[in-house]
């Protein structure tokens, strides 16, 4: 359909609407104030209307590990390679591979074993191997689905973290969380579907924007909502100085207003959304208040997280507030931690990065269990892509760095439908090309959308003419790790 017959069919719909009780503008406002008019549910539903099939996972956790942690210093276990060490990586191994400029001017690439030791812990398989980085995580592995063999194309952080949060390379898309949100709509009317928390690590930390979790060309209802990392997660929750709710509640009924002849006028769809956006705002008012009060946590929760969960905006913080988001509904809640791009002095950064989110990450999963929410909730935790087994610059017994490996890395997955206590995919003898069950980022979201109750091939948005999707035309659900 071209976009003129678009702006026609979307006319005719406005003046259906328009005609019919209050307008669009009294539905959109009975639905967000919860009258309930027509004895509908007061929580949003989403394009979808209801999944496509039954979900295993009613909601997210993503906790994105940024920079592209080291695959064979926690997860990757590869003891042969102590043997090789400071030996040239052989061509045959290294093939065609496209390096970066960072390393493609060596004249060596030495083989670079990881220093730390690894620990077999029980799962329900043959023992998972982790690092002694990860001591906390590494006795959840009953819990753990370990994907060893992720693989991307994207060789640079910028496109690679942009490509795991869209689908797409080239900036934007709609994230991730926004497509769940745009499919499924809220489960929360006084929370965001959608939430991101940011927070900092150790050593070389690449920058983050907005628009890895911005809503693309979907509606903007749809984008992430940034909770800041302090006291106050959100801006201006409070009323002005002489200002009553009461006061608040009648601007906002009018301006509303306003913005229903604006929308019948202008025929934007965005003035509606801004009508979504401005009641959210005036609900979170009083539902995140709430939320950011831990103080109806007991000692012992605090306890389980860590020494920094009452850090705003530490990993520990945004895990335990991952769970009260999960709690109440949030559908998607997305964690960027920050710091693991360790070119050079990777043994005393990966140390310090494993030490903040161990412990916070592990209790995340123990709390959800505990409370009855792990199978209903999906836990995520990766990174961009993976890195070098050889090593970038200067070699050493006790340091050494790793350039970028979109080839192969590794992901972890917990809850929410995924089959437990598994390793899946396997790489060669030198932690650098896969040998076994391939898994790319298409078939990653694929997968994560399937287990959302949405076919990622049906979920779909006009832009511009052409009809898109969040795996474009790729992808294929890994049947063999789900439950």
């Amino acid at each position: 359909m071209n976009p003129f017959e678009d702006h026609y069919l979307n006319m005719t719909r406005r003046q259906f609407f328009s005609k019919s009780a209050a307008g669009i503008g009294g539905l959109a406002l009975g639905s967000l104030m919860g009258n309930n008019l027509f004895g509908n549910s007061p929580m949003e539903a989403g394009s979808l209307g209801a999944p496509h099939f039954a979900p295993k996972a009613k909601r997210v956790i993503y906790l994105f590990q940024n920079g592209g942690p080291a695959q064979q210093d926690l997860f990757d276990y590869k003891p042969g390679l102590t043997d090789k060490f400071d030996l040239d990586l052989p061509d045959s191994v290294r093939g065609e591979q496209r390096i970066t400029g960072m390393t493609s001017g060596q004249a060596r690439f030495p083989i670079a074993p990881s220093t730390f030791k690894f620990n077999r812990h029980e799962n329900n398989e043959d023992g998972l191997w982790v690092s002694e980085l990860y001591p906390h995580t590494g006795a959840m592995a009953k819990e753990l689905c370990v994907v060893k063999s992720m693989h991307t194309s994207a060789i640079n952080h910028e496109p690679g973290i942009t490509f795991l949060q869209t689908g797409s390379e080239l900036p934007g898309r709609p994230s991730f969380g926004s497509w769940a949100s745009y499919g499924l709509g809220s489960a929360n009317e006084n929370l965001p579907g959608f939430v991101v928390m940011i927070s900092q690590g150790f050593g070389n930390m690449q920058a983050i924007s907005s628009r890895l979790w911005s809503s693309g060309f979907l509606p903007s209802e749809h984008q992430g909502v940034n909770f800041r990392g302090s006291e106050n997660p959100v801006l201006f929750l409070k009323d002005p100085k002489g200002i009553k709710r009461t006061d608040r509640r009648r601007m906002l009924d009018l301006l509303a207003l306003q913005n229903h002849e604006e929308s019948q006028r202008s025929n934007d769809p965005e003035v509606a959304a801004r009508i979504s956006q401005y009641e959210m705002a005036y609900r979170m008012q009083m539902s995140v208040p709430d939320l950011a009060n831990t103080q109806d946590e007991s000692k012992e929760t605090l306890d389980m997280y860590g020494p920094n969960v009452l850090t705003p905006g530490s990993y520990a913080s945004n895990c335990l507030m991952a769970r009260r988001l999960a709690e109440r509904g949030v559908r998607f809640i997305q964690l960027y931690n920050r710091g693991w791009d360790q070119h050079n002095n990777l043994p005393d950064q990966i140390r310090k990065q494993a030490d903040a989110t161990d412990q916070p990450q592990a209790a995340l999963l123990k709390d959800l269990k505990r409370r009855g929410m792990l199978d209903d909730t999906l836990v995520i935790w990766g990174g961009e892509f993976g890195r070098t087994t050889y090593c970038q610059g200067q070699l050493s017994k006790d340091n050494y760095g790793r350039d970028h490996h979109p080839r192969c890395f590794t992901m972890w997955f917990a809850g929410g439908g995924i089959k437990p206590g598994i390793s899946y995919g396997k790489t060669d003898d030198f932690g650098y090309n896969i040998v076994e069950n391939p898994v790319h980022v298409h078939d990653l979201h694929a997968t994560l959308m399937h287990l959302m109750g949405i076919d990622h091939e049906r979920l779909s948005f006009r832009h511009q003419g052409r009809d898109f999707r969040l795996t474009d035309v790729h992808g294929h659900v890994m049947h063999d790790i789900l439950a």
